[in-house]
């Protein structure tokens, strides 16, 4: 992403002492052997174990200049594997640039209650579907009430479901435009810099919309409880919604944004972050394997529930976990958005969004790879590991020698 100074290109970084793809390798097969897993769960511990490795073929990295080779093998491309994120990221993000708006921004999180953690786990697309809508509903009612702002605002969320020990922990992460569009069209309505809406407000508002739905999809039999008697006991519903009903519904509204080049800065850390990163792994021994968490703290896990820990936060096939609402959202992209980015005084547009574009490219390199990839992230696979010079070019593997058919006796 680019933040407004030019890259200094770099070589890809060098793989990590320990990666998750070590970790399947060595225990994911005795994991299968003792645990049903979702076909999703299976998908995702084969892609991973295969990951740039032969099996998934590749090519020859050749330098011109030196002559050095080495192989490289494709990605899975798999979206909870954490070697496969970097370029798609980078795409998506250099596609949003179109959509944001030349104003700040704030950050918002919402999120589930401990008590709501085993019903969500049993229920996933359920309850992650009731919490973007639950909080999407939250924000736009608030921005269009006029005693709040009587507006329309532009909200991107990012769902996450872990906690930084791995722990089951749904939330999304709520990006807010710093105000919105008049409900009539007519001017751009300012927020406040450092205030949105009041966060007990928030709480409260949130914990009724989602309560209201989850008793609806309750009702509808939708619903698995955790509990004995399963959904069909009236008397375990209702002890989890009082429980519920009781329970203060934090949302936490973080420091905002000062402009449009922090929220892309914002956005490429969290859109396609996986659970665990390759570089938050410290090692795999005997007593298990040891992660960092928070403050320079680390957890150790022995394998087995290392991996039903990174493996309950595998989404169900095809749930879209990065959606648009109120001015962002695509059926206003080309109406409401456009008519909010003419709403917005210039001389803010343009000290705002100054040196906040990627650089400008030829249309004839878009579509190479290795230029794509040095524009979006600054990594040029280009350059030659002996030499440093961008020489290195893509040639096909070697076929493996055939062997000659038998000779007739």
């Amino acid at each position: 992403m680019h933040d407004g100074a030019a890259h200094t290109p770099v070589r890809s970084p060098a793989r990590p002492a320990l990666e998750l793809a070590d970790i399947v390798r060595a225990h994911g097969q005795a994991y299968r052997q003792r645990h049903v897993l979702t076909p999703e769960q299976h998908a995702v511990l084969s892609a991973i174990e295969r990951c740039r490795t032969a099996a998934l073929g590749g090519h020859l990295d050749v330098c011109a200049a030196c002559g050095y080779s080495e192989p490289s093998y494709n990605s899975c491309r798999n979206r909870h594997c954490p070697k496969c994120q970097s370029l798609a990221q980078a795409r998506w993000i250099e596609g949003r640039m179109q959509r944001v708006l030349p104003t700040h921004y704030f950050h918002v999180v919402f999120t589930l209650p401990a008590e709501l953690r085993p019903l969500a786990a049993l229920n996933r697309r359920a309850i992650f579907d009731l919490l973007f809508a639950a909080a999407s509903a939250t924000l736009l009612e608030l921005g269009r009430d006029p005693e709040h702002l009587g507006a329309e605002l532009g909200i991107t969320m990012v769902l996450h479901t872990w906690a930084r020990d791995l722990q089951f922990h749904p939330h999304v992460h709520a990006i807010v435009t710093g105000g919105g569009l008049s409900l009539d069209g007519t001017r751009w309505i300012h927020a406040p810099p450092d205030f949105l809406f009041p966060v007990q407000v928030m709480g409260a508002l949130f914990r009724g919309k989602f309560l209201a739905a989850l008793d609806a999809a309750y009702a509808r039999g939708e619903l698995t409880l955790p509990e004995e008697g399963g959904p069909t006991d009236p008397e375990a519903w209702d002890r989890l919604r009082d429980r519920l009903y009781r329970t203060q519904w934090v949302v936490y509204a973080k420091r905002p944004f000062g402009g449009p080049e922090q929220v892309i800065r914002y956005l490429g850390r969290y859109t396609h972050r996986v659970g665990i990163s390759n570089q938050r792994l410290v090692r795999m021994d005997d007593e298990g394997i040891t992660f960092r968490t928070k403050e320079g703290k680390t957890v150790t896990l022995l394998p087995e529930p290392f991996l039903s820990r990174f493996l309950q936060h595998v989404l169900p096939d095809g749930f879209v976990k990065i959606r648009h609402y109120g001015l962002m959202a695509s059926g206003n992209a080309t109406t409401k958005l456009e008519l909010a980015r003419e709403r917005l005084a210039p001389v803010t547009a343009a000290r705002l969004c100054r040196g906040s574009e990627p650089p400008a490219t030829g249309d004839d390199d878009r579509g190479s790879f290795a230029l794509v990839l040095l524009r979006l992230t600054g990594i040029d696979v280009r350059l030659c590991p002996a030499c440093h010079q961008p020489t290195m070019v893509r040639q096909p593997l070697p076929s493996p020698p055939s062997r000659a058919p038998p000779e007739a006796a």
